[in-house]
C-alpha cells in the first residue's frame, strides 16, 4: 500500500469486459515525505478520484481483488481518497 497524486487520465478503446465502467488514471507514486517515488503508473480508479488528489493505492494481487469483480487483469488500483498525512517527528529525515 503507497500513496500517490493524480496526475492525469487515460482513455482506453478497449478494455477487459469485467474493467467496464471503471476510469484509468495516471498516478504519480509518493514517499512518505510526499516527494516523487519513481515513474508515474496507470492505476483503476475504484472511489472516483479527481485530477490533483491525494490517493491510497494497492498493487499486485491486493489490486485485482479491489474491485466488484475479483481477480481482474490490473496491477495498481486506487482504493482510498487521503483528506491528510501526519508524519511523526522521527519520520521526518
Amino acid at each position: 500500500m503507497y500513496l500517490g497524486k493524480v496526475i492525469g487520465t487515460v482513455v482506453a478503446t478497449r478494455r477487459y469486459r469485467d474493467l467496464d465502467g471503471y476510469r484509468f488514471l495516471v498516478v504519480q507514486p509518493l514517499n512518505h515525505d510526499m516527494t516523487d517515488r519513481g515513474r508515474p503508473l496507470v492505476a483503476v480508479d475504484s472511489v472516483q478520484a479527481g485530477p490533483g488528489e491525494l490517493v491510497y493505492l494497492v498493487a499486485s494481487r491486493e489490486a485485482s481483488q479491489a474491485l466488484f469483480e475479483p481477480f481482474v487483469p490490473v496491477d495498481d488500483a486506487i482504493v482510498g481518497i487521503v483528506d491528510s498525512v501526519d508524519l511523526a517527528p522521527e519520520a521526518l529525515p
